[in-house]
């Protein structure tokens, strides 16, 4: 894949991730999409519903559209442990999100 076949879009917070896979699916001709981002655990129960909102909302996202993507949405207590996750020494959780939809994809 070449740096040219890639696009990047950015949204304010890990809830509007969904509606955004949804609009540039329906604008664009992408083969797939990989959604990245990090809710971290604060000291309120907002954590658990973006979280679970964001993921139900790109599950449906998928599943209507038929595109895939890649679910590359941390969830972790703290911001270290978002950076490690995507850490390419230490995980790389967003490498694993955008080879599930490439593969995907192909299929």
């Amino acid at each position: 894949m070449r740096d040219e076949d890639v696009a990047l879009f950015t949204v304010p917070g890990c809830f509007e991730i969904p509606l955004l896979c949804r609009n540039l699916i329906e604008a664009e001709n992408f083969d797939g999409v990989v959604a990245l981002g990090a809710v971290v655990q604060g000291e309120t129960p907002h954590f658990t519903f973006v979280a679970g909102e964001c993921a139900r909302g790109i599950m449906d996202v998928q599943l209507s559209t038929g595109v895939p993507i890649g679910f590359g949405v941390l969830t972790t207590h703290t911001l270290e442990q978002a950076r490690e996750r995507a850490d390419a020494q230490r995980g790389d959780k967003g490498y694993h999100a955008a080879l599930a939809a490439a593969v995907l994809s192909a299929t």
